[in-house]
């Protein structure tokens, strides 16, 4: 089914694993098309409660594009790169599933813009991150420029764009960028510990809970209101009366996401 990625589903957490270890996992359009179908099976499959993005092998989570793709590129087409780029993280960061990207190494250019478009990140202590476009006369074209601002603050997102320089873990926990930093062979059964965590949780809750703070960032959108209507539909949910139930009874809730 894939051809650059590899995908396994256990207990209820899908993980995908970009495929291109020779080439530092780049992404190609064959890697954006291959997301975009796995993607289709984290939106559509209701064994799948949660997700992770990693890469293969030691060395990179997604160490770029790929850049070979973008040479005799005209500005329309460059436009029609950068917008399927977008649209394709777009749908990461506004999946009602939590997806978390498990860097276990370089994340970089493009790779750093897939990292950021999911909901939060989790690093090996051997990971680097950077937007290094400025080196080739570019600009991160994949929501880079809008997500670092959002991650890690106006006057640190600029100095990175500008510079081209990478930050390791330590720098990028201090910025907010990365939630946890693990041994790299406690990079994923971490991972997984937190999402098998998550996943105990009301599936409607969380998606309502990553959809009003997508609303924060969004200014077509009033959070607040967004807000209030997903705190009000949640009272028409059979996960909201089992939780609160469960509450009054001190007992732990099962919730089966209607």
């Amino acid at each position: 089914m894939y051809t650059t990625i590899l995908t396994e589903l256990n207990n209820h957490i899908f993980t995908i694993t970009i495929n291109r270890p020779d080439k530092l996992n780049a992404l190609n359009k064959a890697v954006f098309d291959d997301l975009n179908k796995a993607l289709d099976e984290v939106y559509t499959n209701d064994e799948i409660l949660s997700a992770v993005i990693t890469g293969a092998g030691t060395k990179a989570f997604v160490a770029g594009a790929d850049i070979t793709e973008f040479k005799g590129l005209s500005v329309e087409e460059g436009k029609a790169l950068a917008k399927a780029g977008q649209d394709t993280f777009f749908r990461i960061e506004n999946c009602p599933k939590p997806i978390i990207a498990a860097v276990n190494g370089f994340a970089l250019g493009g790779g750093c813009e897939l990292a950021m478009s999911c909901h939060f990140r989790v690093a090996a202590n051997n990971a680097k991150f950077g937007q290094p476009e400025v080196n080739l006369g570019l600009i991160p074209g994949y929501g880079g420029t809008q997500r670092l601002v959002q991650l890690i603050g106006k006057g640190r997102a600029i100095e990175l764009l500008i510079s081209g320089n990478m930050i390791d873990t330590t720098t990028a926990l201090q910025y907010g960028l990365v939630n946890h930093v693990f041994e790299p062979e406690q990079l994923l059964p971490e991972t997984y510990k937190l999402l098998a965590n998550i996943n105990t949780k009301a599936p409607l809750a969380i998606g309502a809970c990553i959809s009003a703070v997508n609303a924060a960032f969004d200014e077509a959108r009033d959070g607040y209101a967004v807000e209030i209507d997903a705190f009000g539909f949640c009272f028409a949910t059979d996960d909201m009366q089992e939780g609160t139930q469960a509450f009054i009874e001190k007992r732990k809730p099962v919730f089966s996401g209607k």
